[in-house]
């Protein structure tokens, strides 16, 4: 089978980038061909060794847009929308499958004006999750496109509706988690080797925005009353200027802070696993109500690499009701994060058997080879429906 993913989201590095890996390399492993059909002007940042097909109509990045700007940048995406809609409904004949591996309603909306709503092809809609006020919108427009059974929204979910809302349209899946898949390790390793005398490395990553609170998380940390020996890495990259100076506002201000390091930096492939593997649990403390409705690709990637987390407890509680795969704290409260963060690194040794346990089956549960059965699964029905 022919599968075509088609991307237009330009970001510097980060999960955009592994998840599109996951697509490509689970397929494949399911004995898939896979191929990419990609704007004019997108710019890949990892090199998928995949052929790639070229569309007219520039992809457009809300990097450092805020605004006007930003609703420029909108209505040019809609006008090349119908561009690049209008090209895969040509190309259809050479692919099995269309996949377009991050969408929201407003793909599904664009696509009720376009030809490719007639594709006689599976057509699947990734939906990264679905917050309470862009439901109605993204139930109105999967409603419009009913009557083609190849126009498939897949929205990664931890339930079997949205908001108690079921269409025989729409599919919910799992997220899959993000694995060491540059490093030559063995499965034993993906869970960490800790003992009473080590020191306890506890890692901040991912892309910095200030909505994530650092400076709330520095200042908890840093009054811990701990029984062993810690050490906090943070990690950050940055999309918008505001965040950026914000993050070197930190790092200077907490420079030189015994137990602390900072990395301003976006880590991409191989030197990004070897981040999280060369540490012993990771925090994501920030609170957000998307959260929520969204898949953490934080939580998820530290159970794909098997590190036990604090987090808030409005991060996919769906999954710590599962597994324990860490602690939970009340969202946006640093007294409970405090006394939380403080009972999990003085505690590690003794519940990390429990820990180890439940990462290891919510990694397979949530893995990435269940997760292409599943989409292949829909794909299938698709084709055979």
């Amino acid at each position: 089978m022919r599968i075509a993913i088609f991307e237009n989201i330009m970001t510097p590095g980060g999960h955009e980038v592994e998840f599109d890996r996951i697509l490509v390399e689970e397929f494949r492993g399911l004995g898939q061909e896979v191929e990419f059909y990609v704007p004019q002007n997108f710019q890949f940042q990892f090199d998928y060794q995949t052929p790639v097909t070229k569309l007219k109509g520039d992809a457009v990045t809300y990097t450092n847009s805020r605004g006007l700007k930003k609703l420029f940048a909108a209505a040019r995406r809609e006008i090349n929308r119908q561009r690049w809609y209008s090209q895969l409904f040509d190309a259809q004949k050479n692919f099995d499958a269309l996949i377009v591996p991050t969408s929201t309603y407003r793909y599904l909306r664009a696509l009720n004006h376009s030809d490719l709503k007639k594709i006689s092809v599976p057509l699947i809609f990734i939906l990264h999750g679905i917050n309470p006020t862009e439901a109605p919108k993204f139930l109105a427009a999967a409603d419009k496109l009913a009557t083609n059974k190849n126009i498939k929204p897949v929205v990664l979910t931890f339930s079997d509706n949205i908001f108690g809302e079921r269409r025989d349209n729409i599919f919910t899946i799992y997220p899959p988690t993000y694995t060491a898949r540059d490093l030559s390790i063995r499965n034993e390793e993906l869970v960490i080797r800790n003992g009473n005398n080590k020191t306890l490395t506890i890692g901040f990553f991912g892309q910095y925005r200030r909505e994530k609170n650092l400076r709330g998380l520095l200042e908890v940390y840093l009054k811990g009353n701990y029984t062993r020996k810690v050490e906090l890495q943070v990690q950050g990259s940055t999309m918008h200027a505001e965040d950026s100076e914000d993050f070197e506002e930190i790092i200077s201000q907490y420079s030189g802070v015994k137990g602390l390091s900072f990395l301003h930096k976006g880590l991409i492939g191989a030197e990004w696993q070897r981040a999280i593997m060369n540490v012993d649990a990771l925090l994501m403390p920030y609170s957000s109500p998307r959260y929520r409705y969204h898949w953490g690709g934080m939580l998820f990637t530290a159970i794909g690499f098997g590190k036990p987390v604090v987090a808030s407890n409005d991060m996919n509680p769906e999954v710590f009701k599962l597994y324990r795969v860490g602690e939970t704290f009340e969202s946006g409260d640093l007294n409970d994060l405090s006394r939380v963060l403080e009972t999990f690194i003085n505690d590690f040794d003794k519940n990390f058997p429990t820990y180890k346990r439940d990462l290891q089956m919510a990694g397979e549960d949530f893995s990435p080879t269940n997760f292409a059965r599943r989409l292949e699964k829909i794909i299938l029905e698709e084709r055979n429906g």
